[in-house]
């Protein structure tokens, strides 16, 4: 490089080298092979442009001004600036550097040489360095030096020995170096890889493995059953997976917190790697959820032993904090043993069978069968069709009246959902209600179920109809939510119905959460609007909300009222349900009532009101009109 002076002489900054030279040969392959190796990619080209000039061009440049004799020598200000930034960015270097002599003994290093062998700088000058190469690797080295000397550039790995004795991984580029009085040898570069192949190893280890358990993690599980797949099966063996959720863990971390639920789960890794061999395999899926393989099972009956198996381990005590904790696990269970071999296809069949054992009160092991893989895409299927119903308007309100005993008139209206289907015709609620609570769709649906009622009725009270409350029903997921005295209240305004006009059936369950249960029937009340309780009897059952919620009206629940006739039992529930609410001066209506000795029964009793096929089916809202006429009796 050159740079004209004012009088127009010219003046060198650093020495030159010449096209073909030692000097540019040194620096182009040396930096070319630590690029290669040691920066990734894209990153590596454009570095090589940036430091090929300053880094080791300094380095070597420092070199060479010392060997140099004779040669035209720089101002000495300028001399001594660039010795001085050649000299610290040599010392400095976060790369080893040394140069070896022909016979391999240490001419000149740096402190990053220095750091790397844990010597001084003066226990290494003349010292050979091939003796600190591990045996395995010296002769490969020595080659390789040989090969040096004759002017090519070399890249290799070998183990080296630090002074301490700690093995070193070392990854270095070797170039030629020739000095100004024609001897050769050999530039070393060199960077310690321990560090980078350890940091190479917990990222394979964080990639495959759960940090947490120390089991392998999903992309390993799936990994291994692929490869158990694509092994050939003895004969009369099959594979198994078990997909596995510990139940109600999420109460667990809510009730004693996260790091108790971590310790809970450690606990349940370890004991189901207990008894695997080398063919099985436990993993962490997510969360609570494990899978586990086995290699070899005989049978599918022999499947469901082991998953039995485990589920009796995981019901043994656990010991967290000094205190017994139990818990129980759903599995489900997918084999295989022959036909197309895809792992994603077999853990989906367990997870499935999974869902099943959970949808059926947990606690149990379920093996996969084609039913369960046709009902899983059917409540896919009319979750999606669903959405679409709900835009498209397919959902209609039947009503069924609800009777005064004593007098016989409809004194109120139940709504009942049913879906119009385009193509499947009309739906029973029993086949879409569980599968709009499962997906959420439930609020959507009961939002528009009681907006729909409420108009209806106020359209019917505008024609001159007399005027009878109508009752809708909550589901759980809509008492739940916080705002719901708001919406009833928004809907209410916008339906120009009056409160006392609209009665909400609630169930049991729904006011296990004391708390929420009495705010919200307040604020309802507060409203105006009638609150009752349906399926009377076969839910939580605690008086405690009679005396203290703001009921109007139990509901008997239809499974009572069927046998009253038969069943002495359910005959004495009914009856003392009526007389129960009675003194807690509550209205009573039976439903489901289907003959006319359920009707003689109930008068008998004082029962306030019914409902049922006897009487009147639900029917569509045109049909409604007719019954509320005056002088309009069932029969």
């Amino acid at each position: 490089m050159q740079q004209k002076s004012g009088n127009g002489s010219t003046q060198r900054f650093l020495p030159t080298a010449k096209p073909g030279s030692p000097l540019r040969r040194l620096v182009t392959s040396v930096w070319a092979g630590i690029a290669d190796y040691m920066l990734p990619g894209a990153y590596a080209k454009w570095s090589t442009v940036a430091l090929t000039g300053s880094g080791f061009l300094a380095i070597v440049a420092y070199l060479a001004f010392r060997k140099r004799r004779g040669a035209a020598r720089l101002p000495a200000a300028l001399e001594t600036t660039e010795m001085r930034v050649a000299d610290a960015i040599f010392r400095h270097s976060p790369f080893a550097v040394a140069v070896l002599d022909a016979a391999g003994r240490f001419r000149e290093l740096n402190e990053g040489t220095v750091h790397l062998l844990g010597y001084r700088k003066e226990e290494l000058i003349g010292e050979p360095f091939l003796p600190m190469v591990e045996s395995e690797g010296r002769q490969q080295l020595f080659d390789k030096f040989e090969s040096i000397l004759q002017g090519s550039v070399q890249e290799t790995s070998f183990k080296l020995k630090h002074k301490s004795g700690i093995p070193l991984e070392v990854q270095a580029t070797l170039a030629p170096y020739i000095a100004e009085n024609g001897t050769t040898g050999a530039v070393l570069v060199s960077q310690d890889m321990s560090d980078r192949k350890r940091s190479s190893e917990r990222i394979r280890y964080m990639a495959y493995y759960d940090d947490m358990t120390g089991l392998p993690n999903r992309r390993m599980f799936m990994m291994h059953l692929t490869e158990a797949l694509n092994r050939r099966f003895v004969e009369g063996q099959r594979l198994a997976v078990l997909y596995l959720d510990v139940d109600r863990f999420k109460l667990v971390n809510d009730s004693f917190g996260r790091d108790f639920g971590d310790m809970l789960l450690l606990q349940v890794a370890e004991r189901l790697t207990r008894g695997l061999s080398e063919q099985d395999l436990a993993a962490r899926m997510e969360g609570d959820e494990f899978a586990i393989l086995y290699g070899g099972v005989s049978s599918d009956q022999d499947a469901l032993e082991r998953a039995r198996g485990l589920m009796a381990m995981l019901e043994e005590p656990f010991e967290l904090q000094g205190y017994p904790f139990h818990l129980s696990a759903s599995i489900g269970i997918a084999t295989y043993a022959e036909g197309v071999a895809d792992p994603n296809v077999i853990v989906k069949k367990a997870d499935i069978a999974l869902g099943t054992v959970k949808e059926n009160g947990r606690n149990d092991c379920m093996l996969y069968t084609g039913e369960l893989d046709n009902s899983s895409l059917e409540k896919l299927t009319m979750q999606h069709e669903m959405r679409q119903a709900l835009n498209r308007g397919e959902f209609v309100l039947y009503y069924q009246p609800q009777y005064h005993i004593a007098t016989g008139k409809v004194i109120g209206l139940e709504a009942l959902v049913r879906w119009r289907h385009p193509d499947r015709g009309m739906i029973h609620p029993g086949r879409f209600i569980p599968i709009a609570e499962e997906s959420g769709l439930i609020v959507q649906l009961g939002e528009w179920v009681l907006a729909e009622a409420c108009r209806q009725n106020k359209a019917w009270q505008d024609a001159g109809l007399p005027a009878v409350p109508v009752s809708v029903n909550l589901s759980m997921r809509q008492f739940l939510q916080q705002n719901l005295p708001d919406k009833v209240a928004s809907i209410l305004d916008r339906s120009g119905l009056r409160p006392e006009y609209l009665d909400l059936e609630i169930t049991e369950s729904m006011t296990m959460d004391v708390q929420h249960a009495t705010t919200c029937m307040v604020e309802l009340t507060k409203l105006g609007v009638c609150i009752s309780i349906d399926d009377f009897g076969t839910g939580y059952s605690s008086f405690h909300y009679l005396k203290n919620f703001p009921i109007n009206r139990l509901k008997i629940d239809r499974s009572f009222v069927r046998d009253i006739q038969q069943d002495p039992n359910d005959a004495a529930i009914v009856a003392a349900i009526i007389a129960m609410a009675h003194n807690l001066n509550l209205q009573v209506i039976a439903e489901g009532v289907e003959t006319e000795g359920q009707v003689e029964f109930l008068r008998k009793h004082a029962c306030d009101e019914m409902q049922g096929f006897l009487w009147s089916p639900p029917m569509p809202a045109e049909r409604i009109a007719d019954m509320l006429r005056p002088g309009t009796y069932p029969g």
